[in-house]
């Protein structure tokens, strides 16, 4: 990928909420293809590897068991680690439920203005993951856009999301949410 080539889009429209001790990530991003293209970029095993955080053992437009595989460089043999998923929901092209590990995704797809309204609702064990969670998704969708526009720059994953606009994107998100920053200096 040509580094200089790649700016994240503007902070999407967010909310979030807690039920007991877990927290709730509301995404909402407007793409500008179709929600049958969008709906093969979340299940089709080959595009979720040129965008998504983690690759898929199987095409998640079908119910039942995956697994999903993170890795915080692509290239890099040894950090990967497997989590188990379900796909608990499955109505093409429109709606699609899994958990991963203990993390649930509900992607939703609606045709609006010749493309699609996408809503995520990435839920969580911890509530100070979800501007993370935001700007890791965000970051991911940027890529998966231009996948589909014919313009792939490849997976900007783990330590490769620092150099592309994360930090700025986490924070602009805590502040969004009304999440406090953690400082992990102490």
């Amino acid at each position: 990928m040509n580094d200089n080539a790649f700016e994240p889009s503007p902070v999407a429209d967010v909310e979030y909420r807690t039920t007991g001790t877990r927290a709730t990530l509301v995404f909402v991003r407007r793409l500008r293809h179709s929600t049958a293209d969008v709906w093969a970029a979340l299940t089709d095993p080959e595009q979720l590897l040129q965008w998504a955080p983690f690759t898929a053992d199987r095409d998640l437009g079908h119910l039942g068991p995956a697994t999903l595989t993170m890795s915080d460089d692509p290239d890099l043999a040894g950090t990967d680690l497997a989590l188990p998923a379900n796909v608990t929901r499955c109505e093409p092209p429109m709606l699609l439920e899994y958990t991963w590990g203990d993390d649930v995704l509900r992607w939703q797809l609606e045709a609006h203005e010749g493309g699609t309204r996408l809503t995520l609702q990435h839920t969580t064990d911890d509530p100070t993951m979800v501007p993370k969670v935001a700007a890791g998704w965000h970051l991911c969708l940027d890529v998966a856009e231009r996948l589909l526009d014919g313009h792939p720059v490849g997976p900007i994953v783990g330590a490769a999301a620092m150099d592309h606009g994360w930090p700025a994107l986490h924070d602009a998100y805590a502040a969004a949410l009304s999440i406090p920053v953690v400082d992990p200096s102490g």
